[in-house]
């Protein structure tokens, strides 16, 4: 029987690396379908398939954000955590120059430069979590403590309020 290919990313070389334990999920990648097209594809709960969102504060400095498929950033709310006047998402060209990845393939392991990540504390809570694998249609599942140990992530609460 053939075993579908998985792609070597950066990211993956990134986990491997690090003997990170993970389990790779390929999923048919649509514009704009995300974390509910993956979800929808792997039948799992959007909620636990996390988005990662490239983003600036005013003085331009790129950071990582962590967020459930199923919730939104508080720009706000982060702002506030961080000291800054505003947080805004990144132009796709900037997230590509950030991460060395496309929008729709960005993975917060294995990235081209180092940013600070901002992971949602209710990530953390969950036993596994699925995330970008550095490609478009390619996702990893992993323990949300990799983030933690990876990353050195920050746990926030900026989750939007529906």
């Amino acid at each position: 029987m053939n075993r579908p290919r998985y792609p070597i990313t950066p990211a993956i070389r990134f986990l491997r690396a690090k003997r990170v334990d993970f389990q790779p999920f390929l999923y048919t990648y649509t514009d704009r379908g995300g974390a509910r097209q993956a979800a929808m594809e792997l039948r799992i709960p959007q909620h636990r398939v996390v988005k990662t969102l490239v983003m600036e504060t005013d003085d331009q400095s790129p950071l990582l954000v962590l967020m459930h498929g199923d919730q939104a950033v508080s720009t706000r709310t982060l702002a506030r955590v961080l000291g800054a006047k505003k947080v805004l998402p990144v132009r796709p060209e900037k997230a590509l120059n950030c991460t060395g990845y496309p929008v729709g393939g960005i993975s917060p392991f294995g990235t081209r430069q180092d940013m600070p990540v901002y992971v949602q504390a209710t990530i953390l809570e969950m036993k596994t979590i699925y995330i970008n694998g550095g490609k478009r249609g390619y996702i990893v599942a992993v323990d949300p403590m990799v983030l933690l140990k990876t990353l050195s992530a920050i746990p926030v609460s900026v989750a939007a309020v529906p």
